[in-house]
C-alpha cells in the first residue's frame, strides 16, 4: 500500500516551483516598469525642452 500523503522533498519541490513562479513575475514586472519609466522620462525630457524653448523665445522678445 503506497502512503497518498506527500513527502518532505515533494513539498519543498512545490515551494520552490511557486518560488522560481513568483520571482519570474516580479522580474517581468520590473523590467515593464522599467520601460515605462524610460518613456516616461523621455516624455518629460521633451516637455522641459520645449519649456525651455518657449522661455528662451520669450526672452528674446
Amino acid at each position: 500500500m503506497a502512503d497518498a500523503a506527500p513527502s518532505a522533498l515533494d513539498r519543498i519541490e512545490r515551494a520552490l516551483t511557486r518560488i522560481e513562479a513568483a520571482a519570474s513575475r516580479r522580474a517581468f514586472d520590473a523590467e515593464r516598469l522599467e520601460h515605462k519609466h524610460a518613456a516616461l522620462r523621455g516624455k518629460v525630457e521633451e516637455a522641459i525642452a520645449a519649456l525651455d524653448s518657449l522661455i528662451e523665445q520669450e526672452g528674446e522678445d
